[in-house]
């Protein structure tokens, strides 16, 4: 047994290792649109640094840590070790060295943690942001009930001062528990429906109060300055207007499906980097659909699990509505990776409770 976690340990510590190179190198050799966000935040040419909102409180944070005076490669020495430690405390699963795809999976995953955050970026405060649910969840002193109440009040404070679209995950969340109660045939495929109703009746009543729909004032704004441009090539369009209830309703199934089963992305067959996230997500998607399937059949045993797994799924859920590309969307990913991570290894993380 000693033996096995030794391996791990050593399999981890050097994919990070590897992919601290990768994450140094990344300034040198990624083309521009991989920094448009951390220009914003870096330089706040509009002035925007503040308390509520994701740019304004990136820019706050980066400014007050000192970051923003770092080269980007001194900045990926910094953040990416510090990710790696998150999950090296998180804790390494037994086999972690062994090539099967739940650890392929995580191997990619830390790929992209080394191309993602290897600047100033947004998903690393949410990284570090969400991470304390996972202790929570691992630790067996705190309470099922103290955990939701915890994570609920995270969830919608972050919603408040930086991504709303957070403070819709509870509510999506807690609306797919209550009516995964009732018995279903395919109680997992129709939980997973509900939850996009219930993300559809959110967007339908902000188009009743304010005149608009949810995707309409964020994918569908941001992708229609995009059309015909360079970068724009993974940019999910929904196939109906939605500027109407029911053009709504498909732009929302349709952005889950696009975003989470991407099958129609591989049409990028000549963009190997595309295919690469299409094919992880894919993948990610079924395992975590396969134990989401699991903890619905065994909720009082995996209740924390259930949480988590509700979480990721009402998170997926939004993403069909707000993200504007594949690429976008993977990157968002990256932000919630412990979370993943967890999911991923829950057996593991059980099995060290007990």
């Amino acid at each position: 047994m000693q033996k096995s976690i030794k391996k791990s340990t050593a399999a981890f510590l050097l994919i990070a290792m590897a992919n601290l190179v990768v994450a140094f190198a990344a300034f040198f050799v990624l083309p521009p649109r991989f920094f448009y966000d951390t220009a914003i935040i870096i330089y706040d040419k509009g002035h925007e640094m503040g308390y509520i909102g994701s740019y304004p409180v990136s820019i706050l944070l980066y400014k007050i840590s000192g970051f923003r005076y770092l080269p980007f490669p001194v900045i990926a020495l910094i953040q990416f070790p510090v990710l790696m430690y998150v999950l090296y405390k998180i804790g390494i699963p037994d086999n972690f060295e062994k090539l099967n795809i739940k650890n392929i999976l995580v191997y990619i995953g830390i790929l992209m943690i080394a191309i993602f955050i290897s600047m100033p970026s947004k998903e690393f405060i949410t990284f570090l942001y969400v991470t304390p649910i996972v202790f929570m969840c691992i630790n067996d002193e705190v309470s099922l009930k103290k955990t939701i109440l915890y994570t609920t009040l995270m969830l919608l404070f972050f919603g408040i001062i930086f991504r709303p679209y957070f403070a819709m995950i509870p509510i999506i969340g807690g609306g797919m528990y209550l009516l995964s109660l009732i018995s279903f045939k395919n109680k997992t495929v129709t939980t997973i429906f509900y939850g996009l109703l219930i993300a559809f009746f959110l967007s339908f009543s902000h188009g009743v109060i304010k005149g608009k729909y949810l995707s309409e004032i964020s994918r569908e704004l941001v992708n229609k300055d995009r059309i015909g441009s360079s970068d724009a090539n993974s940019m999910i369009v929904s196939p109906v207007k939605t500027d109407t209830w029911y053009g709504e309703m498909v732009s929302v199934f349709y952005g889950f499906f696009t975003v989470n089963v991407p099958v129609n992305g591989l049409k990028h067959l000549l963009s190997p980097q595309i295919v690469s996230f299409i094919i992880w997500q894919l993948l990610l998607f079924y395992i975590l659909l396969v134990r989401f399937s699991k903890c619905l059949k065994e909720r009082k045993k995996y209740a924390k699990e259930l949480m988590v797994l509700l979480i990721l799924f009402s998170f997926f859920i939004v993403q069909g509505v707000f993200e504007p590309d594949l690429g976008t969307a993977v990157r968002h990913k990256i932000g919630v990776f412990p979370l993943i991570y967890f999911a991923l290894y829950y057996e593991y993380f059980r099995k060290e409770l007990q």
